[in-house]
């Protein structure tokens, strides 16, 4: 095992162990980023959470590391762990990714939409928001499950929704307008 796979070893599934430092090692290095994308499918369920978290954060800041890792990014969507979920639905948006890519991705965040995860249901609305943002056909399905999801969903959900409403002022109507 890589010394950065090592250090996200030990701990529980609440804590994101030594995440951080592993960011702050591949920013310095980027050509380590293929040692934490690898660790996302690790024997250890940590090693494979805290991997995610890391790879998720690195492609924040630099989303053409994703590119080589397209791919893959699209088998790790397949996993049944939460906690991988909710990062791919936020990584899945970020690489370059081709037509049929792109409403593969799209299917896939509209699975999401659907887990029983909050979290991962919060991710899936934030990424198709920002597919929605690019790609004019998805703006009023994507802005419909926004608006049912600010009425009905978890708190995490009416909030995120909220926020990214605003985002689509033009296809969006209140929810007071919108209700029967």
């Amino acid at each position: 095992m890589s010394l950065l796979l090592a250090m996200l070893e030990g701990g529980d599934r609440r804590s994101i162990g030594r995440s951080n430092e592993v960011v702050a090692a591949v920013l310095r290095n980027p050509a380590s980023f293929g040692q934490v994308m690898q660790g996302m499918s690790h024997q250890d369920r940590l090693v494979r959470m805290r991997s995610a978290d890391a790879a998720e954060k690195i492609s924040a800041i630099h989303p053409e590391y994703l590119e080589p890792y397209q791919r893959y990014l699209f088998a790790l969507a397949e996993s049944p762990e939460q906690e991988l979920r909710w990062h791919v639905a936020q990584m899945l948006p970020r690489p370059t990714l081709s037509r049929s890519k792109r409403a593969r991705a799209v299917n896939i965040l509209l699975d999401y939409a659907h887990d029983q995860s909050s979290i991962v249901r919060t991710h899936a609305l934030q990424a198709l928001a920002e597919f929605a943002l690019v790609d004019a056909k998805l703006r009023k399905p994507v802005v419909a499950m926004l608006v049912t999801a600010l009425q009905h969903g978890s708190p995490a959900m009416q909030a995120r929704s909220r926020k990214l409403l605003e985002r689509f002022p033009d296809v969006h109507a209140s929810p007071q307008e919108s209700a029967p």
